[in-house]
């Protein structure tokens, strides 16, 4: 059995981008050592408002769309960049779809909305929705109809809030430590979202 575990923690710096923000944080690449995660505030657009991330050092430039509260952390599992890799006959390294964490081990999107888990000794994080596919995605791609392509495949990965703050670093073991008692998984949240 894989124990499900942290692959890389993968931060962003704010850069130009041809997008209609202007200014991104997509680029997220892989960090050395550990990386503090606590509560990032609400959502704001405003200059002095929240920093968006719940990862220090973590750039999130469109605060109005991205970030706060329920998208503090941004999950994407490994073995889904791999499915990706192969269709899209080019390599994907950890942190190419903007994720925070690449985990392996456990199936992101097949994750219970509202499941808690433990990363390393003190950080837990709560499962709150599907990632939505942006223009900003698909400029950062670089591909023509990546939004319904993106959309048709329906492995969103994660958004998860801070529940107790912690260190994160890769290597650090995911475990499930709270499952709610309904069955809505982050798939089928997605593709509630966008059947609208």
């Amino acid at each position: 059995m894989n124990i499900a575990r942290v692959l890389s923690v993968n931060v962003g710096q704010a850069r130009p981008i041809a997008a209609k923000s202007g200014m991104s944080g997509i680029d997220k690449r892989p960090v050395a050592g550990a990386v503090s995660v606590r509560a990032p505030g609400p959502k704001d657009s405003g200059p002095h408002g929240a920093v968006g991330s719940g990862l220090a050092g973590d750039a999130v430039c469109d605060r109005e769309n991205h970030g706060g509260e329920d998208q503090a952390v941004y999950a994407y599992a490994r073995e889904d960049l791999d499915v990706w890799q192969a269709l899209l006959d080019r390599p994907l390294v950890s942190g190419s779809f903007g994720e925070n964490l690449t985990t392996v081990g456990i199936d992101v999107t097949a994750a219970l909305v509202g499941e808690r888990w433990r990363i390393g000794e003190h950080l837990v994080l709560e499962v709150t929705s599907p990632r939505l596919p942006c223009r900003t995605f698909a400029v950062w791609l670089g591909r023509q109809g990546w939004v319904k392509t993106f959309t048709e495949r329906a492995l969103p990965g994660a958004y998860l809030r801070v529940v107790e703050p912690g260190m994160v670093q890769a290597g650090d073991q995911i475990e499930v430590v709270d499952k709610p008692s309904h069955s809505v998984t982050i798939g089928s949240m997605f593709r509630a979202l966008i059947a609208r």
